[in-house]
């Protein structure tokens, strides 16, 4: 596929001296190239789509790398990237994965942050604008966010600051009338009445807080978009931009469907189905929903909540609706789930907040000090906690073990298998003494008869799976297959190892790890970082005995872009690595 006027643009300078025909073929090659790479290769579709004219026009006004133009969540950059001289990534396959699907400072200068998470544009750029203040610059600074990024408190409290700056400081609120599913929150009222109003509405949330306002009914319109931000260049005080786009623009099935067409793989242009599409196979995911429907009917106090990403826990609009009130969706906004969470378990009920790991970091001071301090007894399930889930290094499964089960009074339990997994979900459900995590196993579903199921999981007790002598192996999680996989290497080496399911990662089975002080080696496994995490509490713990112990996690980087093979087999963690430590 060729592309004659993209093919020109090398930076936003190319930009600025293009007829509007010119820049309306721009945009038309921009979004057939952007159809192409992720039809094939899978990526953030939607929200990508319907940016395409916004960030044409932003770059078109506005003289970045001077000004500077940070963007919320930046899984809509794509458009930005291909104008700042990285166009090759998305017309050519052989260069697909030259870039990240995030703004990245390593990649250019034109990319100011590495940012993943959502609802920190505004925080982030006030930052910039006081500091080119403070330092005599008299740069634009242009934040920009969603409409779906605005349910998460930071993004209130960045407007609230933003506000006071008293110089410029331009606010783009992306509308599309959607987060990854719906929105949720009374704000999204007062967005609607802007809409419908076309600007003119009473109340005006951003009046409110301070700025001054500009709307934009047809923010896929160029010419509007090029005209707002006209007027708003150079402004002496914060204002407003509220655009009104759509979600998925160009591909009628991401139109149709935005909430499907938000993330995905390859798919079919035609058709938006699925590529290389089979039978389907059960995920975690469907594990997790379908038994807490299951749950939720025989128990009327139970109820599910999630910040924004029902898709991410199994909850389709379908099974949504068959929760009924029962299901929370507080928006992007992990520190209200938290502490809502803590007041339905003081209040009576069950609540189960099933939470991507990377997004519960957001809300650790909500699980320390509202839930755990007060031994609610709310539950977290984590899902893609584990090398096995999101790779891009603002999404990493790997930390929130060591930040959760080192919270006093919290119980951090890693299921091997779907039996243990809904077990101690059924358990965590039905206690009332303490707040529980339990964390999603990584990868496939599998199933394990030799894993013992227990009635309480509130103290540590350990599960000797097979016993040996000498060596023994403590796999937690979705490395205990891995652990196995070593002890029958090591049988075969005539060495018989003690296995080990540990179950809880938060406390220690003293008890088991006292049988093992005079053994000569032992391994722990666990699929998250080493530091402070369930093997060096082991190490600690034994830390006056003969035994040497060998902790195999995760490092404590931020790796981007990674093959979990590939890291996993650099931290030793592999059959034959861990045979090898025990001979």
């Amino acid at each position: 596929m060729e592309f004659p006027t993209l093919s020109k643009i090398n930076s936003p300078a190319d930009l600025k001296g293009m007829t509007p025909d010119e820049l309306r073929t721009l945009c038309a090659e921009i979004r057939a190239a952007l159809l192409s790479k992720l039809s094939a290769h899978g990526g953030h579709i939607g929200p990508n789509l319907g940016m395409v004219e916004a960030i044409v026009a932003l770059h078109y006004v506005f003289d970045a790398p001077e000004d500077k133009i940070v963007f919320d969540v930046s899984h809509q950059s794509y458009t930005h990237k291909m104008l700042t001289g990285r166009a090759r990534a998305f017309t050519d396959p052989a260069h697909y994965d030259d870039v990240t699907g995030y703004t990245q400072p390593r990649e250019s200068e034109y990319d100011l942050f590495s940012v993943g998470h959502t609802s920190t544009s505004v925080s982030l750029a006030s930052g910039l604008a006081k500091a080119r203040d403070i330092m005599g610059g008299h740069e634009n600074v242009v934040a920009v966010i969603g409409d779906g990024s605005l349910s998460g408190g930071q993004a209130f409290e960045g407007l609230n600051i933003g506000s006071t700056l008293g110089s410029n400081f331009i606010v783009v609120v992306n509308d599309n009338d959607m987060s990854i599913a719906e929105n949720h929150g009374g704000l999204y009222a007062d967005l609607r009445l802007l809409r419908n109003t076309n600007g003119e509405g009473e109340p005006n949330y951003f009046r409110s807080l301070g700025y001054s306002y500009r709307y934009v009914r047809y923010g896929n319109d160029l010419r509007s978009l090029i005209e707002a931000f006209r007027a708003v260049k150079d402004i002496d005080h914060p204002v407003v931009v509220h655009i009104n786009t759509m979600k998925g623009l160009g591909l009628p099935a991401a139109e149709a469907n935005k909430e499907a067409f938000h993330y995905g793989g390859p798919f079919d242009l035609k058709t938006g189905a699925p590529l290389h599409a089979s039978a389907h196979q059960e995920d975690y995911t469907d594990v997790f929903a379908d038994h807490m429907l299951a749950v939720m009917e025989r128990n009327p106090r139970v109820a599910v909540l999630t910040a924004g990403t029902p898709g991410a826990i199994g909850f389709t609009p379908e099974r949504r609706r068959a929760a009924g009130r029962r299901f929370v969706d507080t928006g992007i906004a992990e520190q209200d789930a938290v502490s809502m969470g803590g007041g339905m378990a003081k209040g009576g009920l069950r609540p189960v907040f099933g939470v991507v790991s990377s997004f519960l970091q957001r809300a650790y001071d909500q699980v320390a000090q509202d839930v755990a301090l007060n031994r609610l007894p709310a539950v977290f399930t984590v899902f893609y906690g584990s090398v096995y889930g999101m790779n891009d290094e603002t999404h990493l499964g790997f930390f929130d073990e060591a930040l959760t089960a080192n919270i006093p009074n919290v119980v951090y339990l890693a299921p091997t298998c779907r039996e243990e997994y809904l077990a101690m979900l059924d358990w965590a459900v039905a206690q009332t003494s303490v707040p529980v995590v339990v964390r999603t196993p990584g990868g496939a579903v599998r199933s394990d008869r030799s894993i013992e199921l227990l009635e309480d999981y509130s103290t540590a007790r350990y599960q000797i799976v097979e016993q040996g002598e000498n060596v023994a192996i403590l796999a937690a999680g979705t490395f205990f297959e891995t652990g196995r996989r070593a002890a029958e290497l090591l049988k075969q080496e005539g060495v018989q190892a003690t296995l080990i399911n540990p179950r809880c990662l938060s406390t220690l089975d003293t008890e088991t790890l006292d049988s093992l002080r005079d053994y000569k080696a032992i391994v722990t496994l666990e699929d998250a970082i080493a530091d402070g995490g369930f093997g060096q509490k082991v190490a600690a713990y034994l830390g006056d005995a003969p035994v040497k112990v060998h902790v195999l996690g995760l490092p404590k980087q931020f790796v981007n872009n990674y093959k979990a093979s590939e890291l996993l087999a650099k931290q030793g963690i592999t059959a034959e690595g861990i045979a090898e430590l025990l001979k």
